[in-house]
């Protein structure tokens, strides 16, 4: 373990600031963030070159894949979770900080005091974060019917919690999207497995708290579930279960920042403490 040269990191930190605003200033363009969301991803990207320009690099690559999803069959996925999701379209600061959030500060940590285990740790949040995207944005294409991981029963397109064979392949690859990335950029081979086991642990961790414990809404009118504040069709909805206060943003944050440590812990229970 060694201390970084502080210098160096702020130097890294300024241009990675600069290349993040960049890439943020496309997506906003592009539609794909909200200006507060580009805001956001500048920060975030910022922190991760604090790293290095193999953390940035790994945080870019998750953002273009996803971004790339996303755009496959939107305006279908529009249609079928305009009645159930709350947020839909572009993303904002939130959802950046909540997928981006544990990878930053991972790397921010490593810039600080050099330790291969944010390698692990790192690898393990980002990789939570991509397979729960890739999941649910394949998952949402599926002909199959999703149902609820904890109960088995049929639910809407976009429920949290709900789940189809091909959105679970989904989110297995993308964790191994980004074990692959990790070692490609010359991080140890337990970074690699880190990122495996932590990300699809962190991503089925996602599904089971939206399953049980997310806010759930219900809307009179349309005598249907959502999760939505206001309904698709205009009516204000009200509890139906779950913690108020535990949107959908909030479970990402937790299921990255569990991706984060179950990599932590693979990389501590496989005996890897140096590189």
């Amino acid at each position: 373990m060694t201390s970084a040269d502080p210098h160096a990191v702020l130097g890294r930190t300024l241009l990675g600031l600069v290349a993040a605003a960049t890439v943020a200033a496309a997506a906003y363009r592009a539609d794909t963030l909200t200006i507060r969301g580009a805001a956001a991803a500048t920060v975030v990207g910022g922190a991760a070159v604090a790293g290095g320009w193999d953390w940035g690099a790994l945080l870019i690559a998750f953002f273009i894949a996803s971004a790339g999803l996303s755009r496959m069959g939107h305006a279908r996925k529009q249609r079928l979770a305009e009645a159930v999701v709350a947020k839909g379209g572009p993303r904002d600061a939130v959802q950046v900080l909540a997928n981006g959030g544990a990878f930053a500060f991972c790397a921010v940590a490593y810039a600080l005091e050099r330790s291969p285990l944010w390698y692990a740790a790192g690898a393990g949040g980002l990789a939570a974060a991509t397979a729960d995207t890739w999941g649910t944005e394949v998952g949402m294409l599926s002909a199959a019917t999703p149902r609820s991981i904890f109960t088995g029963r049929v639910v809407p397109a976009g429920t949290s919690g709900g789940i189809t064979a091909a959105g679970t392949l989904a989110s297995i690859a993308g964790a191994l999207f980004i074990a692959i990335g990790a070692r490609a950029l010359g991080w140890p081979a337990a970074a690699g497995w880190s990122a495996l086991i932590g990300g699809f642990a962190g991503a089925t961790s996602d599904s089971m708290i939206g399953a049980t414990l997310q806010s759930r809404r219900w809307c009179g009118t349309c005598q249907t579930a959502t999760e939505r504040a206001v309904h698709s069709c205009g009516t204000r909805t009200t509890a139906a279960g779950g913690l108020p206060w535990l949107g959908n943003d909030t479970v990402n944050l937790a299921a990255t920042a569990t991706g984060a440590l179950i990599g932590l812990a693979t990389a501590l229970a496989s005996g890897w403490v140096a590189v």
